[in-house]
């Protein structure tokens, strides 16, 4: 197993998961001997705000916090959130985006406007762009909840992490009631991202 470190940075907006993917993707990443730091920011999450999770790992990692063009995987919960982080991504890094919108405050009270063309304007930006249906996929799971474990699987899958075992890291970070919708979609994230 390589050992070679690699920074992830998970943004969304308060509600979609976004720190809970980061916990799951670190302890998993822990468990398999990585040494991992993980730094979390949350501005004004429960108020449908910005929220954004640096990861890091490898052989041995020092600081928690990535600096701009250095990201390997951006995972953008929300197309605006992957055009607000985009400058993270290093040249050759990847865009893992969920193809949903949420509209900000300003748009909601008509003072700004949603731009529409994001997908178009993100996979110009990012060579390797990869766009997941993770909330219509997370309906048909039957649990909208489960959306931010469809995109942690396909990190997974593409941080080449998918021959390990993250059943176990699963069961011990999520609540045993939701084990089971939260496997399905890890795995049908995992599928996705081939």
């Amino acid at each position: 197993m390589t050992r070679e470190g690699k920074n992830v940075l998970l943004v969304g907006v308060g509600g979609q998961g976004t720190i809970l993917a980061s916990k799951v993707l670190s302890e998993g990443l822990l468990s398999f001997g990585y040494d991992v730091k993980m730094s979390e920011i949350h501005g004004m999450a429960q108020r449908g705000g910005s929220v954004s999770t640096h990861v890091r790992y490898g052989e041995r990692v020092f600081s928690p916090v990535i600096s701009k063009g250095e990201v390997d995987i951006l995972v953008a919960f929300e197309k605006m959130e992957a055009l607000r982080w985009l400058p993270y991504i290093s040249g050759d890094g990847m865009l893992i985006v969920n193809n949903q919108e949420i509209f900000p405050m300003p748009v909601i009270l008509g003072q700004a406007e949603y731009p529409f063309q994001l997908e178009k304007t993100l996979s110009e930006a990012v060579s390797r762009c990869v766009v997941i249906e993770a909330a219509k996929e997370a309906e048909e799971i039957g649990d909208p909840r489960v959306m931010n474990m469809v995109l942690l699987g396909a990190v997974v899958k593409k941080l080449g992490l998918d021959e390990m075992s993250w059943e176990e890291t699963l069961r011990t970070c999520v609540p045993q009631a939701a084990f089971q919708p939260n496997l399905l979609a890890f795995e049908k994230g995992m599928k996705l991202a081939e």
